[in-house]
C-alpha cells in the first residue's frame, strides 16, 4: 500500500508540474491573441497539445494507481477521490500531508488554467466577432446603391458607390 501511495503521489506531482506548465503557456497565449500574432499562436497550440498529450499519459497512469489503491482498501473506485483518500489516511500524516499538498496544488492549477482558457476564449470570440463585423461592412459596401446617373433612354447609367471591384484583392 505504501509504494501505491508514493507511486500515487510522484504521478500527482508529475501532473501538477504538466497543468504548470500549460498554465505558463496558456498566459503567454494571452497578448499573442490581443497582438493578432497567429504564427506565434500555432507554435503555442502546438506546445500546449505536446502539454495535453503529456497529461493525458499521466492521467491515465494516476487511474491506474487509484484502480489499485481500491483494489487493496475494497472500494469502489469511482468512490475513491482524492479528499476521501486524504481523510482515509489518518493513520498516516506524512503521505496525508504530501497527498493533501499534491491535490491543492493540481487543483490550483487547474483552476488558473479555467481562468485563463476562458478569458483566451473571449479574446478569440471578440477577434471573431470583428472578423464578422468587417465582413459584414465590406459585403454591404459592394451592395451599396447606385449613383442617380441616367442615360437618354433612362436607364440608369451609374456606379456602384463604395467599392467597384469585383473581388478580394490579395495584394492589399
Amino acid at each position: 500500500m505504501a509504494s501505491l501511495m508514493e507511486s500515487l503521489i510522484d504521478v500527482l506531482e508529475k501532473e501538477c508540474s504538466e497543468y504548470e506548465g500549460l498554465l505558463a503557456l496558456s498566459q503567454r497565449k494571452t497578448p499573442v491573441i490581443v497582438s493578432g500574432d497567429l504564427e506565434a499562436l500555432q507554435k503555442i497550440t502546438d506546445e500546449e497539445q505536446d502539454f495535453v498529450s503529456r497529461i493525458n499519459h499521466l492521467e491515465r497512469k494516476r487511474s491506474e494507481v487509484t484502480a489499485d489503491i481500491a483494489n487493496v482498501l475494497n472500494r469502489d473506485v469511482a468512490a475513491l477521490t482524492l479528499p476521501n483518500l486524504i481523510a482515509m489516511l489518518s493513520a498516516r500524516p506524512a503521505e496525508q500531508k504530501a497527498l493533501a499538498a499534491s491535490h491543492d496544488r493540481l487543483h490550483e492549477a487547474v483552476h488558473g488554467l479555467q481562468r485563463v482558457n476562458e478569458q483566451n476564449s473571449e479574446l478569440l470570440q471578440n477577434a471573431l466577432e470583428m472578423v464578422e463585423f468587417e465582413m459584414t461592412l465590406m459585403q454591404a459596401m459592394k451592395s451599396a446603391p447606385a449613383t442617380a446617373n441616367y442615360n437618354r433612354g433612362a436607364y440608369n447609367a451609374g456606379d456602384t458607390m463604395g467599392v467597384t471591384s469585383k473581388g478580394f484583392d490579395a495584394k492589399q
